[in-house]
């Protein structure tokens, strides 16, 4: 019988944690929780999420302790699994990301280019400092991070700390879903190929047969995030492409159109999150409410809660499942380094993740471009840790969204100081 278990979710005041929960509660008959442990620095967000949560364990009969703290320590304390979902500097600060490049003709997105960039400067320092706590006090535990840029933070993680982790992302799993859907195949498997939302799909197989060609004949595209404005890919860009991209390539591909969109937008998607969350608070503070609302799915966290809690049950019950996260490469494409965090599909048991190689990957395109985003990747984490503007700047040439200096600096400067409550890094030399 496996011992009792302990999970602490750190950003709990997250309007998304109802979805953790109601994971859950799906999976009581797996995942014996004894202990669920709310964290949270903001102390209204954790209150009025957190009662709603204690509502839905109770009301599913789960014997679980629910604990709310402001505490750090206190929730990572002896834990079995540790879930981040957390963002420096809240709505506001992803809206300065949203908002500022757009004035030195940049996209403003929160994952992606220089707004994607700064996220990952507040974030960093942060999760390596979860890191080194859980060193201290749970040594054992998984730490399942869905904290946003999801890949970059796994880089940061798995090369400048000794913490068992693994980062995740709902974009394969919905691609999955939509494409299993279009294609009436109801147990394809699929080759997965890309960094954190820089992804392509390369092979569709079934039965022994392989429907990818089909899939580009037609044009095939995966279901957009409802979180990006999407106007899909073209048949003939799926085709020159030799592969299905994830609905973020749109970013990349066609830059001046989202340019466009995003200027000519009334409001940023972060304003509409704003609005979105007050909503949400105000439907949780009802205390008849016990289930998850309807309104959590408009959103860009549909199915979140089925691809995180089903990680936490793949290691816990030791499932070998395939899944797809951000992890070390390790071998798996042979085209990018050991050391760097890609997301691919992966065996996940009770030791973690173990990377599924991908033999004879032939798509110079996808090599290609992966490298270069590994690149900026990489120089972005450097700078993180370290604070230098250097490699700052070195990220930012080398991300294709990003690459013009003079854009690049002034950018950089205004944002940096935007920031500034958050960025330790930068403002380390200040009295």
């Amino acid at each position: 019988m496996n011992k009792k278990l302990k999970i602490a979710i750190i950003g709990s005041g997250s309007t998304y944690t109802p979805e953790l929960i109601e994971g859950m509660i799906k999976r009581k008959d797996v995942l014996p929780i004894d202990e669920l442990v709310l964290m949270d620095i903001d102390t209204r967000k954790l209150d009025i999420v957190g009662k709603l949560c204690e509502r839905m364990i109770q009301a599913a009969n789960i014997p679980c302790r629910v604990i709310l703290t402001e505490n750090l320590d206190e929730a990572l304390q002896d834990a079995d699994f540790v879930l981040s979902q957390i963002r420096v500097g809240k709505l506001p600060a992803r809206v300065l990301d949203e908002t500022i490049p757009l004035k030195y003709d940049l996209i403003g997105q929160e994952t992606c280019g220089i707004g994607g960039f700064f996220k990952a400067m507040r974030t960093i320092p942060v999760m390596l400092h979860i890191a080194d706590r859980m060193q201290e006090l749970c040594p054992d535990a998984w730490l399942i991070n869905f904290s946003n840029p999801a890949g970059i933070i796994t880089e940061a993680l798995l090369n400048h700390s000794k913490v068992k982790m693994l980062g995740l992302c709902n974009v394969p799993f919905n691609m999955f879903k939509s494409i299993r859907e279009t294609l009436q195949l109801d147990h394809a498997s699929f080759t997965y190929v890309g960094l954190n939302h820089l992804s392509w799909i390369t092979s569709i197989e079934q039965d022994g047969k392989d429907y990818v060609k089909a899939a580009l004949d037609m044009g095939l595209n995966s279901e957009a995030m409802k979180n990006i404005p999407s106007s899909g890919f073209s048949k003939e860009v799926v085709q020159m492409v030799g592969a299905i991209p994830s609905s973020y390539l749109e970013y990349y591909y066609f830059k001046e159109k989202k340019l466009k969109l995003l200027k000519d937008s009334e409001l940023t998607r972060g304003e509409k999150c704003i609005q979105i969350e007050e909503e949400l608070l105000n439907i949780y503070l009802d205390s008849e409410l016990h289930s998850k609302p309807e309104l959590l799915s408009t959103r860009g966290g549909a199915n979140y809660s089925e691809v995180a809690i089903s990680l936490v049950d793949a290691i816990y019950n030791d499932k070998q499942e395939v899944h797809v996260v951000n992890l070390l490469n390790n071998g798996a494409l042979d085209f990018m380094e050991d050391s760097d965090a890609v997301e691919v599909c992966a065996v996940i048991g009770k030791n973690g993740a173990t990377p599924i190689k991908v033999n004879d990957f032939n798509n110079q395109h996808i090599i290609d471009y992966m490298r270069m985003v590994k690149a900026y990747e990489r120089e972005t984490v450097a700078a993180a840790v370290s604070g230098s503007e250097d490699a700052a700047m070195r990220a930012l040439l080398m991300n294709p969204l990003v690459g013009d200096y003079d854009a690049a600096y002034n950018c950089f400067n205004e944002l940096k100081e935007a920031h500034r409550d958050y960025l330790p890094q930068f403002f380390a030399n200040e009295k």
